[in-house]
């Protein structure tokens, strides 16, 4: 069985690496890159769409969100995914799933195939207990995003729904525009105008966004991303909503 890191390009072999794939029998990941295929998409492309056909791709660069609709149109996100990470595994068990996946960035994915995985699942223990492993994961990133909407500084919260708002509006090959003025984002943070418009100018200092009177333009995505996360300025202190 040839070599998995010799089969695959450079990208797409680092990030198998950094990935769970890299957990399993070497001779299964050798035949999962072998009949994978890496497509390109420029950022604002729709790659999965609500009831789709159940299928497993492996993020080799970029940055992507999976959302759910209401039946009014408004969006919520409930999963970021990056290099390395592994979108799918859930709808590859539970089958379709009803949420929409889009590219914030250009992004590169890599092909799983299903038939491949699945089929190795169910006649070898490891390979179960693998994507147990990852589907753990992915609840746990599901709750942690969960509570930082809820409970998260408003820096995050700022910084997670000008991406929402944006990728919402983006359009193929589109920049990502959040068309909401200050104190609309800070009714919907749940702040006041005034710590709000500390957290954009901190963000236009680090060259995240770019602000006019009515839109935020993200420059970013990646690192904007970054501060849903893990913020690496407060902007919360006593006395401070």
């Amino acid at each position: 069985m040839p070599d998995p890191w010799v089969v695959a390009d450079r990208d797409v072999a680092e990030a198998v690496a950094g990935s769970f794939l890299s957990r399993l029998p070497s001779d299964l990941v050798a035949a999962l890159v072998e009949a994978g295929e890496r497509t390109d998409y420029p950022a604002g492309s729709t790659v999965y769409r609500p009831g789709s056909y159940p299928r497993a791709l492996l993020v080799v660069g970029g940055l992507l969100r999976v959302y759910m609709s209401a039946p009014e149109g408004r969006q919520v996100t409930v999963r970021y995914a990056r290099t390395c990470d592994v979108l799918g595994i859930a709808v590859l068990v539970g089958g379709p799933a009803d949420v929409g996946v889009q590219t914030l960035a250009e992004s590169s994915l890599f092909r799983i195939d299903s038939r491949i995985l699945t089929a190795a699942a169910h006649r070898d223990a490891r390979v179960g207990w693998a994507l147990a492993e990852e589907l753990n994961r992915r609840l746990y990133e599901t709750l942690e995003q969960t509570a930082i909407n809820a409970f998260g500084s408003v820096r995050q919260r700022v910084a997670a729904h000008l991406l929402d708002l944006a990728s919402a509006q983006q359009r193929p090959r589109g920049r990502l525009v959040a068309r909401v003025s200050q104190q609309e984002l800070a009714d919907a943070v749940g702040s006041v105008r005034e710590v709000v418009a500390r957290v954009l100018r901190d963000l236009r200092l680090e060259r995240l966004v770019a602000t006019s009177p009515d839109s935020i333009h993200i420059l970013d995505p990646v690192r904007l991303h970054d501060q849903s996360w893990n913020p690496t300025v407060p902007d919360e202190r006593p006395g401070r909503l």
